[in-house]
């Protein structure tokens, strides 16, 4: 039998299913015959620009009732969800042939509006009693015609309902279009549409606590599993052979060094040091800007936090297929839950470092990466208002955001500073600095920082670089993304490797006498985050159809704030793992 989760882990699963699922008006999901189901329109897109969507009735869609917008959570809004009541009535297992929801008479402007949408792949999204129903608006009819002012464009008016039950609750929908209902737009012209629906019920044997297996199946089919776990294999051998290979070689010289070292401790006292430990008397010296330096490490360990609270709920299922606002909730409440990690980390470290001003180091950390963030949604936001696209976050919203921020984080953070700082422990050095620091020797172009970020960053982003097509076709696509236990193993090996990898470029830069080494391993250990950025430009252009300024900038814009996230965070794995290598090999031999 499985243990329960933790506490707070329990706490953030209520609060995430509290707030953020799409809740149909019948809370319990049972109905009566004839009782009326909720069924909500929510959005209208381009099918190869996920961000770029708009309100249903953006579009000239008619209704008989008076359009009523649903309460959304937070969640919803950041998904960019929309919902209003459609001019569809489905009554639970009341059937319908060809039913009249609306008649609009289509002036020639709204003809050429259908007309664009329809060219450009606009599909709809519903949801019938939580489950999501989706569908194209129209086609285009070429005829082998290459001349796109001799295509024909239709427009679906009919739609075929097929619902699914179980004694009383809903199970399944899918919705149909009848190629044998189409309204002709191609001329410019006024038209009358009449929307008909035809509504058909089915028994079915499937439980109500299964009906929304069907939408993970697709990422969970055999072909895909195996991709999946070829990728894992594939990762874990390549990582184990090379990570192997190196701590080998690491190890046996490490030996050597200790015995050697240990025999020169013997002899004379007046032989010249070499190597790694003629730093004895720098390489525990502090760091230049060490308040940034401290800061990246606090926001790193916070967002290191982030994702593994973000896999646990993931582990446990929370993050269930056509539940996305679930994701935004949770990224936004259990940051500024963490947000006290950050404060306490950055500030126990910068005055280990003999810092002075933590007031300042913990603004720094607030700021470090809320603020390109902040930067980065001002100028998406605006874009998104401009094109009045569903991604444009209201006011209200904003508002709630900001509340959390100064109410929340805030806060925590600063109580982290002064808990930090209150801690007063001084800085574990085995090795005592010296007055004047000593000067390294020139270095060949292969020792510097970029090259070495380089050789840093390719390692770990070989360990994901197959799984990151399916995150990227899940969430800027339209793929559906379950398999969160291989997800789970490959974070752990690209957090190892990332460990290691850093140590051993640590390990290699002492040994040519560098001692700057501080600022090294962090860069080394986060440049995996600019392999992954690189990975978007192939992504974009050869693996996706996105076009258009709102969906590029969209793309280009939140995964630079992504990358630069997983830049702080495996830079302060990659920290903590040199500091903790630094320390146990200088504690390793008698240094004066």
């Amino acid at each position: 039998m499985e243990k329960p989760p933790p506490r707070l882990l329990l706490l953030l699963v209520f609060f995430i299913y509290g707030v953020s699922p799409v809740i149909s008006d019948g809370s319990d999901h049972r109905y009566k015959v004839g009782d009326d189901v909720p069924l909500y329109a929510n959005k209208v897109g381009p099918f190869h620009n996920p961000s770029e969507t708009y309100r249903y009735f953006d579009l000239p869609f008619c209704s008989s009732a008076p359009v009523k917008e649903k309460k959304e959570a937070l969640g919803e809004v950041l998904n960019g969800d929309r919902l209003v009541t459609a001019p569809y009535k489905l009554d639970f297992l009341g059937e319908k042939n060809s039913q009249v929801a609306c008649r609009k008479r289509l002036s020639r402007e709204e003809v050429a509006q259908f007309r664009d949408v329809i060219s450009k792949d606009y599909y709809f999204q519903m949801y019938y009693d939580d489950l999501p129903i989706w569908g194209f608006l129209g086609k285009v009819v070429k005829e082998g015609k290459s001349d796109p002012s001799e295509y024909k464009y239709y427009l679906f008016n009919h739609l075929q309902f097929e619902i699914f039950y179980n004694k009383d609750r809903v199970i399944e929908i899918i919705v149909r279009t009848d190629q044998s209902f189409l309204v002709d737009l191609t001329e410019d012209k006024e038209v009358e549409v009449d929307f008909t629906y035809t509504v058909r019920w089915k028994e079915t044997e499937i439980p109500f606590e299964k009906r929304m297996e069907k939408y993970s199946l697709a990422s969970s089919m055999p072909h895909h599993l195996e991709i999946h776990w070829f990728s894992i294999i594939n990762s874990c051998v390549t990582v184990l052979l090379l990570t192997g290979f190196l701590a080998t070689i690491l190890m046996r010289v490490l030996k050597n060094d200790f015995v050697k070292y240990s025999h020169d401790e013997e002899a004379a006292d007046d032989q010249e040091e070499t190597g790694w430990k003629l730093l004895h008397g720098d390489v525990f010296r502090f760091p230049k800007h060490k308040s940034l330096l401290a800061a990246a490490l606090g926001s790193g360990t916070q967002l290191f936090t982030l994702a593994v609270f973000i896999f646990m709920l993931a582990l446990v299922g929370v993050f269930y297929p056509y539940n996305r606002g679930a994701l935004f909730t949770a990224l936004v409440v259990i940051y500024a839950l963490t947000s006290g990690i950050a404060g306490y980390t950055a500030s126990s470290f910068y005055c280990q470092l003999e810092g002075t001003n933590w007031v300042r180091n913990v603004m720094l950390t607030g700021s470090l990466f809320c603020g390109p963030l902040l930067l980065t949604f001002s100028f998406l936001n605006t874009v998104a208002i401009a094109y009045q696209a569903t991604a444009a976050l209201p006011f209200g919203t904003i508002v709630v955001i900001f509340l959390i921020w100064a109410l929340v984080t805030s806060p925590l953070l600063i109580l982290g500073g002064i808990a930090g700082k209150n801690r007063k422990s001084e800085f574990q050095a085995p090795c005592r600095t010296t007055k004047y620091p000593r000067e390294i020797p020139p270095m060949r172009w292969y020792r510097r920082t970029l090259p070495q970020m380089a050789m840093a960053g390719f390692l770990p982003f070989s360990a994901i670089y197959i799984e990151l097509y399916y995150i990227f076709a899940s969430v800027w696509g339209h793929r559906i993304y379950t398999i969160y236990s291989i997800l789970s193993i490959v974070f752990l090996i690209l957090v190892i490797v990332t460990a290691f990898i850093t140590v051993a470029l640590t390990y290699f830069q002492l040994a040519a006498e560098d001692h700057e080494w501080w600022w090294r391993s962090l860069l080394c250990g986060g440049s995996t985050g600019v392999f992954v950025y690189a990975y978007c430009l192939y992504y974009y252009y050869a693996r996706s159809d996105m076009t258009g300024f709102m969906q590029t900038s969209f793309f280009f814009g939140y995964m630079a704030c992504i990358c630069y996230g997983f830049f702080l965070m495996l830079g302060a794995v990659g920290l903590r793992a040199s500091l903790f290598f630094v320390r146990h090999i200088y504690r390793s031999i008698k240094c004066e």
